[in-house]
C-alpha cells in the first residue's frame, strides 16, 4: 500500500522519468523516496548513493544509463501533447481504491477522466472468443451494472471486454479500461474507436510508458490494476488458463469479491469460470442483484421499475412464445420456431438468468410464474 505526501508539480517529470527505467516497481520507488525524499533528488544521485538505497547493480546501471537518455521535461511535453494526463501515488486525482493495493503502481497515465465516484466499480473479464451465452450474459450483466450507477473496469481485449465496455456505454454509464501498452497505442487496433468512446465517458489507463508496446508479460501486471480499481471482479466465461483468471486471482490476492457466471459443463470456456464457483472461490451470479447485494449495494428504485419480467429482444420473445407452464423440451422450441439450436439454447439460458423460465431437467423448461403474469398483462401472451 503506497502511503499518500503532499504532491509537488516539479516532482511530476521525475516520476514520469524513472517510469521509463526498467526494473523500477512501487517496492524500488519506496526505497528511492525513503533514501532521497523525493525522485528529483534520487535523478541527481551518483551510483555509490544509489547503491545505499538499496538498489541491486542492474537497476542501479538501468538508471543510470536512463539518465543519460531522457529529458524528464521532455516527456512531460510528450504526454501533454497527447492528452495524457501522469498521477503519482501522491496526487489527489490518483484512485484511492487503486492505492490500497500492496503492489499499486506509483504512476498511471491517463487518457480522459477518473472520477471519484468511479470507486463504486465492478471488473467484467472472461475469454477472447466468447459463445452466444457468454456474449449475452455479459451484456446483460454489464448493462444492468451500469443502469445501477455501476463503474465497468476492464481491459479493452476482444471478446468479453470489449462487450463489456459496449453494454457500459450503452446504459449511459461510465467504463475505466486499462491496457498493456502504451496510451499512444491501441490494443487491439480495432478498438481504437470504442477507445475514444471510453475516453468520453470514463478513461483509458495503463502504468506503461508511451511507445511500450502490448507484451505477454505485460498483461497479468495490468491484469492487478484491473481488480485493483474495482470493489470486485465478474468473470463471465473463461477457460482453465484465462486472463480472466488471472485478474480474479489477482483480486482474491487483494481481499476483492470474486463473481463467476455458470457455464455448460461441456463448454471449454467455462471450465475456468465453473472451477472458481465449485472451490468457492467466486459467487456464481445468476443474476444482477446477486453482484450488488454482496456488495452492499441496493438498485436504483427506477432500475427496479424498469426491471419488467419481459423479453427484452425479438428472438426472446420469439422463444418465449413456445414456452408454457407446461415442459416444453428445447427441440420443440427449435421445431417450432424454426430458430438454430445455438440461439435457442443461448437464449434460454439468458432468460433463466433473468427469470422469465425456468430449466426443470433434461433440457424441458416451463415459464416462470412471475413472467407469466408480467409478460400476459403486457399483452405478449
Amino acid at each position: 500500500m503506497a502511503a499518500k505526501r503532499p504532491q509537488i508539480a516539479s516532482e511530476i517529470p521525475f516520476w514520469v522519468a524513472f517510469n521509463r527505467i526498467p526494473g523500477l516497481g512501487s517496492v524500488r520507488y519506496q526505497a528511492l523516496l525513503s533514501r532521497f525524499g523525493s525522485l528529483s533528488e534520487a535523478w541527481r544521485a551518483t551510483r555509490s548513493e544509489l547503491k545505499e538505497a538499496g538498489l541491486i547493480d542492474s537497476v542501479v546501471r538501468n538508471i543510470v544509463a536512463g539518465r543519460a537518455a531522457i529529458e524528464p521535461e521532455a516527456e512531460m511535453e510528450r504526454l501533454e501533447v497527447a492528452g495524457i494526463r501522469p498521477l503519482t501515488w501522491d496526487d489527489p486525482g490518483y484512485p484511492a481504491i487503486l492505492r490500497e493495493i500492496d503492489d499499486a503502481p506509483p504512476l498511471i497515465h491517463v487518457r480522459g477522466e477518473i472520477r471519484e465516484a468511479d470507486a463504486l466499480s465492478v471488473a467484467v473479464v472472461g475469454t477472447r472468443k466468447p459463445t452466444p451465452y457468454g456474449k449475452q450474459a455479459a451484456e446483460e450483466l454489464a448493462h444492468q451494472l451500469s443502469a445501477n450507477g455501476v463503474c465497468i473496469v476492464s481491459g479493452l481485449a476482444r471478446g468479453i471486454d470489449g462487450i463489456a465496455h459496449r453494454a457500459a456505454l450503452a446504459a449511459g454509464g461510465r467504463t475505466l479500461a486499462v491496457l498493456a501498452c502504451g496510451l499512444d497505442i491501441t490494443y487491439p487496433p480495432e478498438h481504437k474507436r470504442l477507445a475514444e468512446e471510453i475516453v468520453e465517458r470514463g478513461a483509458v489507463i495503463s502504468e506503461q510508458p508511451l511507445g511500450t508496446e502490448p507484451r505477454g508479460d505485460f498483461f497479468p501486471r495490468r491484469n492487478r490494476i484491473l481488480s485493483g480499481l474495482s470493489l470486485g471482479v465478474l468473470l463471465v466465461e473463461g477457460g482453465k488458463k484465462s486472463g480472466g483468471l488471472i485478474t480474479a486471482n489477482c483480486a482474491l490476492d487483494q481481499g476483492r469479491d470474486v463473481f463467476a457466471v455458470p457455464g455448460s459443463i461441456f463448454s471449454s470456456q467455462s471450465q475456468g469460470t465453473n472451477l472458481k464457483i465449485g472451490k468457492g472461490e467466486a459467487k456464481l451470479v445468476q443474476r444482477v442483484e446477486d453482484i450488488l447485494e454482496e456488495l452492499n449495494l441496493t438498485m436504483i428504485p427506477e432500475q427496479l421499475e424498469m426491471q419488467e419480467l419481459v423479453p427484452a429482444t425479438d428472438t426472446e420473445a420469439e422463444v418465449l412464445r413456445y414456452i408454457t407452464k407446461d415442459p416444453v423440451h428445447i427441440d420443440a422450441v427449435c421445431r417450432e420456431s424454426g430458430l438454430p439450436a445455438a440461439a435457442v439454447s443461448s437464449v434460454l439460458a439468458m432468460m433463466e438468468l433473468k427469470g422469465l423460465v425456468r430449466e426443470i431437467g433434461s433440457k424441458s423448461y416451463v415459464r416462470a410464474r412471475e413472467a407469466r403474469e408480467e409478460y400476459a398483462a403486457s399483452g405478449g401472451g
